[in-house]
């Protein structure tokens, strides 16, 4: 994919000595998923602020975030609900509206300071299309759906290696940043596959796990916003 002229695009500092490539969770990582969960919330019937205590009572005590729609809807089956969304005019979705505002310009100054630049992370084929159509200044789009296995498995982040290596011939795991606000999902099982490691603290488990010892003293990187990545970056 090639990036087109922005005017909001940042100025790209000096390329790292040691990161050759990054890459990219979507959800609360380049995309703000409130409209999605609004949308299940409407979905099921159930007042959007009733839907995110819930969810943020699921998520704060570690368990999987779906258990919070079996509170609405016992026996929640995700796939057969978005088939149903779908048929009902009604699908998950999201747009260049819902990406935070510094998501584009970090992409576009990283590509252009010669990074590789990827996104890979659990998306469905639908979201992966409407990636792909967004024209992101971005090397290669990639989701768990594609590739048939999702993160945490260990097989995911093998997978992001060699996606890199076939993109850029002789990189190591060493030299790839993956860049998540999750810490169970993104960053240990990225440590465990010897990538270095950028956690965003926004979005519920963003905030949840910022504070983290785990990740406190491992990730590489702490942000609060994507903008100060290329300038971090540059000092490795």
């Amino acid at each position: 994919m090639n990036p087109t002229h922005d005017p909001g695009r940042q100025q790209a500092p000096p390329r790292s000595r040691t990161v050759e490539a990054v890459v990219f969770d979507v959800g609360e990582t380049l995309v703000d998923e409130s409209i999605e969960y609004h949308g299940w919330a409407d979905w099921l019937g159930v007042p959007r602020h009733t839907f995110s205590a819930v969810f943020g009572g699921v998520v704060g005590a570690g368990r999987d975030h779906l258990e919070a729609f079996e509170y609405f809807k016992p026996g929640f089956d995700l796939e057969r609900e978005r088939l149903a969304r779908a048929e009902a005019g009604r699908p998950e979705g999201y747009s260049e509206r819902d990406f935070y505002p510094d998501a584009r310009p970090t992409l576009a100054a990283l590509h252009e300071a010669g990074y590789l630049v990827l996104i890979a992370a659990n998306q469905t084929r639908q979201s992966h299309r409407r990636l792909e159509s967004m024209n992101l200044p971005v090397d290669l789009v990639t989701t768990s759906d594609t590739w048939g296995v999702s993160k945490p498995d260990p097989r995911f982040f093998e997978k992001v290696v060699e996606v890199c290596r076939g993109l850029r011939p002789g990189i190591e795991a060493g030299q790839i940043c993956y860049v998540g606000d999750r810490l169970d999902n993104d960053m240990r099982p990225a440590w465990e596959a010897g990538l270095r490691t950028a956690h965003i603290r926004r979005g519920p488990w963003g905030h949840l796990h910022g504070e983290d010892p785990d990740l406190v003293a491992k990730a590489d990187f702490r942000l609060e916003s994507l903008s100060g990545l290329p300038e971090l970056l540059s000092e490795q």
